[in-house]
């Protein structure tokens, strides 16, 4: 029985090598010095076949290839997995300064050859390193040292600050990288510091840790280098940007006391010395988008495409109908503006659910972004969704592009539940219905009838009621006609009403004040642009930060009011994307918002 069980695990982990892929993978110094001696090891996930080193030309060859061999066996739910590893080690020493290519390596697996990737290697002058103060003395310095970023003085260890692009257009992406350059040891990294990115709207890059450190050679010195994290950016306002320093506190490994005269540096102690590391400030120019932004433009910068859909084509009166736009790409979609629907008013239509699926990238943010509409006919017939109209700014043929849907159309027919009610046209019309009691009998009896001794009419005190209520009915029919004549202008009505509304949101804003999250400034940035947009006229969808601060100075409201209110939104703006602001900031905007609405308020009534 043991052995039958031996048999099929053997039978199962032969299937399972035969099915994976191999590959053949090599792992060296990509600088050097002249007279250094490295290794190149190769690394073949399948044995049974035969290694073929490639040929060494402008390296001496000291030894190898040495092998070594790897495996690991896992049943998980009974799915079996094995992982092999041969490995091929190569003991080189470098001759000449210079680049070198060394061909691939071959490994030959019945009858297939399959072979690793070209090694570039490049060989510069020996020089001495300069290392970190190794002074026996044991009373070290225990504070932070300052190390300056510049490439040019020969830092043993030193920071940079480098942008993919030195110069791009409004809302265009760009790749920070944050890089570590050191020739001596480091036991860490402590209180990184990173820029504030103001005027960008910043988003993480998913960094591997800082495990290991790659040679590289700079200006000549060989370094050990690394990226400590990388960001997204997208900028939000136009000029030459500074982006502030980088901050670092690298923690450093030096050998205290004396070397033993026998076993030298085996037994020798260390000790970790901060130091601090600074970058050099970064400047980089946005351009702004070039010509008259069209009235459609959706904000994005990148290239996109666009599609839409209706899930049905037929549906009952006051049923939801769900169209779809979907917008697909690479950009700033998470600053996509909402596609405008120009319906029917017989087609009430709700604001839209927006969903997004993005990924950011050394390519910027790519994936989707979904708008999805509930739209319900009010009266039976044909209906059409005209086609939508969406701008944006191609990055790389520097020109806008429109972005245009077909035509969709769907019936709305009566309902089998509505009964004998029909909606058209927003109006009810309710078919006669017989009761069975509209006739009623006449009474044949007679009772006396008598004239009355006094007549209503012939009252002193039924004029005056008379003219009371006549002219209560004119002071009534009066305000009547003047509420309905205000209420009658839209534009006069939300104006009046723009600071209850303004005064309830930031009311709610006030319920997320200690938290100070993304929550708070959504509310204050609400109360603001729907407080403006009510007071000043402006549609929703035609409302800028310049058309309302040029209506604001044509109304006389004062320059600070207008700069103070421009804070406030920057602030708001930044804050949803930066790093969460204190809670005495968040205090100053809400003030600061309130102060806003009931100046303009009382300017201009």
């Amino acid at each position: 029985m043991k052995l039958r069980q031996t048999y099929i695990l053997t039978f199962l982990l032969t299937q399972t090598l035969s099915g994976q892929d191999i590959f053949v993978k090599a792992d060296y110094p990509r600088v050097v010095t002249a007279g250094e001696q490295f290794t190149i090891m190769w690394t073949i996930n399948s044995g049974g076949g035969e290694f073929s080193g490639p040929s060494f030309e402008g390296f001496y060859k000291l030894m190898g290839p040495q092998t070594s061999y790897s495996s690991s066996t896992q049943i998980i739910n009974g799915k079996i997995s094995q992982e092999t590893s041969y490995s091929y080690v190569y003991y080189l020493q470098a001759m000449n300064p210079g680049k070198y290519v060394i061909p691939p390596a071959t490994f030959k697996y019945k009858n297939k050859d399959f072979k690793s990737d070209s090694l570039y290697i490049e060989v510069i002058k020996n020089a001495s390193s300069r290392q970190v103060n190794t002074n026996t003395n044991t009373n070290q310095p225990s504070g932070r040292e300052q190390i300056t970023a510049d490439v040019g003085n020969r830092s043993d260890i030193f920071i940079k600050l480098t942008l993919s692009r030195n110069e791009v257009y409004l809302g265009e992406h760009i790749i920070a990288s944050i890089k570590l350059y050191t020739k001596v040891n480091l036991s860490g990294l402590n209180e990184v510091k990173f820029p504030a990115f103001n005027g960008f709207l910043k988003e993480n890059l998913e960094t591997p840790p800082l495990s290991s450190l790659q040679r590289e050679n700079v200006d000549g010195e060989i370094y050990g280098t690394g990226i400590v994290q990388q960001f997204l950016l997208y900028p939000q306002i136009s000029g030459e940007i500074t982006i502030d320093p980088v901050e670092i506190t690298a923690l450093l490994q030096q050998k205290s006391g004396q070397t033993d005269p026998f076993f030298g540096d085996f037994f020798a102690s260390y000790q970790t010395i901060p130091k601090a590391l600074a970058s050099q400030p970064v400047k980089i120019k946005v351009k702004p988008l070039p010509g008259n932004k069209p009235d459609d433009f959706s904000g994005i910068v990148g290239n996109i495409a666009m599609n839409a859909t209706v899930n049905k084509d037929t549906i009952n009166v006051n049923d939801a109908l769900t169209f779809k736009i979907t917008i697909k790409g690479s950009g700033n979609l998470k600053l996509a503006a909402t596609p405008l629907l120009k319906l029917s008013p017989d087609i009430e239509v709700y604001d839209p659910k927006i969903t997004d699926n993005l990924t950011n990238n050394a390519n910027g943010s790519a994936g989707q972004k979904t708008f999805e509409y509930l739209l319900i006919p009010r009266h039976y017939g044909a209906f059409t969704i005209p086609s939508v109209t969406y701008t944006y700014f191609n990055s790389a043929k520097k020109e806008y592009e429109k972005l245009t849907t077909k035509e969709f159309r769907f019936y709305a027919r009566k309902g089998a539940d509505q009964g004998a009610v029909t909606v058209y046209g927003g109006v009810s019309k309710e078919e006669v219905k017989y009761v069975g009691k509209d006739i009623r009998f006449i009474k044949t009896d007679t009772k006396s009838l008598k004239m009355s001794d006094q007549i209503l009419v012939s009252k002193h005190s039924f004029a005056t009621v008379y003219g009371f209520a006549l002219i209560l009915f004119f002071g009534i029919l009066f305000i009547r006609r003047e509420q309905v004549r205000r209420n009658s202008d839209l534009s006069i009505v939300r104006n009046r009403k723009a600071a209850k509304i303004a005064g309830k949101r930031l009311q709610k804003a006030s319920s997320f004040l200690n938290s100070g999250g993304d929550e708070f400034y959504e509310e204050i940035l609400k109360a603001l642009w729907g407080y403006l947009s009510d007071k000043l006229s402006i549609p929703v969808s035609e409302l800028t930060r310049n058309n309302a601060i040029d209506l604001l100075k044509v109304k006389g409201i004062d320059e600070d009011l207008i700069n103070n209110l421009s804070t406030i939104l920057d602030k708001c703006e930044y804050a949803r994307f930066s790093p969460v602001s204190s809670g005495t900031e968040a205090s100053e905007i809400y003030e600061g918002a309130l102060k806003f609405i009931k100046t303009v308020e009382n300017s201009i009534g």
